[in-house]
């Protein structure tokens, strides 16, 4: 069951006039009061022929009318209206079930509290099967205004125990983290200028798709103008950034003036201090003895980000930053990968967006490297191969995996779903991605004698899952792999050791599949040579020994030591 509260109106007739007419689509049938504040005497234009819409919404104003005379000064802004829906396959309810629903939002909401005679008038309209509309005057008989900060979270707790009594559709219990719903009028206004989003859906969607090619709040800005975006920016005496506001070309209101809509309105994360924490997040630069080699790509850098993912997760403030940052990367290869698989990518990163946000304060400096890795990569101007774009897909599947684990232990709800749905996504794209990738290799078998030994090493390797490896349509597959690792220098038997503990196999739904793209990644630069290694530091240690006597200083001590009875004779 569904309760949302409408923002504030001035037009108690007005609303009237919607709630007992026909409806934008002749939808509304048979109108009429099923509960209110005091049902004798109340005027109901849909049972009584004599009663009006002016009659009614004059009775529901007189203590706003009232206030009005004793203070001198207009109540604006005083129609409270809050419309209660069910879920299509709820059973349906009757007029007695929807006048005690109604009863209980509106003590909730605190408009008429539970046993106070001097709460706000209201009246509850059905005019329909699976929803009525509340509306209510917040001026209390006693001349006081309501206390309705917060009124929708206790709104919503009250919705989530009306579902458990009657038997309804069970909801997930907000928590403030969601985007504003698109009101009818936007939908209404999509539809008649043949978009397929609304404004603020849209704007969303292109901020997102911004972020990774942005390193500040000014190149977000910069770059959403360079979209054909309307940006208007608010800024203070020095010129500092303090806001910001975009519009959508083309939605302009009565006037012919661009419709603007502030960054928090379109969703939660979006506000400017919010982007700039993600942003402007800055790491200590490491001293160049301590640097390590740097993939060859930024595929094969998300890939390493993505890698040490699960070890992030123990602290909360730095999981939640990975995974914001996660949903950079998602957009980021999306933008990137090729058209058959964008589609999916797009899905799944629209889906993300809900499990990007929590209440839990991100620590963004965090997640820096794989916030660099979203950026790298939305800046590259040539997309991956097949073998490194089906190796990051499959990384990217295991973290989104990751990441709604997580939020399942925190009792996150919505974001658990949204990274569920978002799963699915990546898991389409991954299985499309590794596709041809799966076909060249099957092209390519080692020899029946290589294929005993390697069927060895897994078993000696992974033995809990040894039957299922080898089962696996793509063993094959996994065995070209192993070969092509073996001539590269490694060995078999460590590269499926260190793959398994990288990513469990257990929720793996082909675990040779898994295993390709993580020991394709590991496997990709050839293993040094460890006899020659070990002559090398010989020779290294041999010649720092002899660095004093060759600029003619006597070493401290002799390279070899001569026994006084092994002196040769004369």
């Amino acid at each position: 069951m569904i309760a949302a509260i409408k923002p504030a109106g001035s037009n108690t007739r007005g609303l009237l006039a919607y709630l007992y007419g026909p409806g934008r689509h002749d939808e509304h049938t048979d109108p009429h009061i099923v509960a209110s504040f005091a049902m004798l005497g109340m005027p109901d234009p849909g049972r009584d022929e004599d009663a009006t819409l002016t009659q009614l919404a004059r009775h529901l104003d007189e203590p706003v009318q009232l206030r009005n005379s004793e203070f001198g000064k207009k109540v604006t802004d005083h129609v409270w209206h809050c419309p209660v829906r069910a879920a299509p396959e709820d059973s349906r309810l009757s007029d007695a079930e929807w006048a005690e629903i109604a009863q209980r939002i509106v003590e909730a909401a605190d408009i008429a509290p539970a046993g106070d005679d001097l709460g706000c008038r209201w009246i509850a309209v059905r005019h329909a099967d699976d929803h009525i509309h509340i509306l209510a005057t917040t001026v209390r008989e006693d001349g006081r205004r309501p206390r309705l900060h917060d009124s929708g979270v206790r709104v919503g707790d009250a919705c989530r125990q009306i579902e458990k009594d009657y038997g309804l559709r069970q909801l997930k219990k907000g928590d403030l983290t969601a985007g504003r719903r698109s009101t009818q009028a936007e939908m209404h206004k999509a539809e008649r200028l043949g978009w397929e989003q609304t404004s603020r859906d849209w704007l969303q969607d292109r901020i997102r798709a911004a972020i990774p090619h942005a390193s500040s709040a000014e190149e977000l800005l910069a770059y959403l103008e360079a979209d054909n975006i309307a940006v208007k920016p608010r800024r203070g005496p020095s010129g500092d950034l303090l806001g910001y506001a975009v519009g959508r070309p083309g939605d302009l209101n009565n006037d012919g003036e661009q419709i603007f809509h502030p960054g928090g309105k379109i969703a939660p994360d979006l506000t400017l201090p919010k982007l700039k924490a993600r942003l402007e997040t800055t790491v200590l630069e490491e001293h160049p003895t301590a640097r390590r080699d740097q993939p060859a790509t930024p595929w094969h850098q998300a890939t390493d980000a993505l890698d040490t993912l699960r070890t992030d997760m123990a602290d909360d403030t730095h999981a939640q930053a990975h995974i914001t940052a996660l949903g950079e990367l998602i957009e980021a290869t999306a933008q990137k990968a090729p058209a058959h698989l964008q589609a999916e990518l797009r899905a799944a990163s629209r889906a993300f967006a809900r499990a990007q946000r929590s209440q839990i304060r991100a620590e963004n400096q965090a997640a820096h490297t794989l916030r660099t890795a979203a950026r790298d990569i939305a800046h590259t101007a040539t997309g991956p191969d097949a073998s490194v774009l089906a190796t990051l897909l499959a990384a990217l599947v295991w973290a989104t995996v990751l990441a709604a684990h997580w939020h399942d232990a925190k009792s996150h709800a919505h974001q658990t779903e949204a990274a569920r749905q978002a799963l699915h996504h990546v898991q389409v794209a991954a299985d499309q991605a590794l596709t041809p990738v799966l076909d060249g290799l099957a092209t390519r078998q080692p020899s029946e004698q290589a294929r005993r030994t390697l069927v060895h090493d897994v078993c000696a390797a992974i033995p809990n899952h040894a039957d299922r490896i080898l089962s696996d349509p793509a063993w094959p597959a996994l065995a070209a792999v192993l070969a092509d690792a073996e001539a590269g220098g490694h060995k078999p038997h460590q590269l499926l050791k260190e793959a398994a503990v990288q990513r469990e196999l257990t929720t793996a739904r082909q675990p040779a599949r898994v295993l390709i793209t993580r020991i394709q990644h590991t496997s990709r630069n050839p293993a040094p040579n460890l006899r020659a290694e070990a002559a090398r530091r010989r020779t290294t240690m041999r010649l720092s020994a002899l660095g004093p006597a060759l600029d003619g200083a006597q070493p401290a001590s002799p390279l070899v030591s001569v026994h006084p009875n092994n002196r040769p004779r004369r």
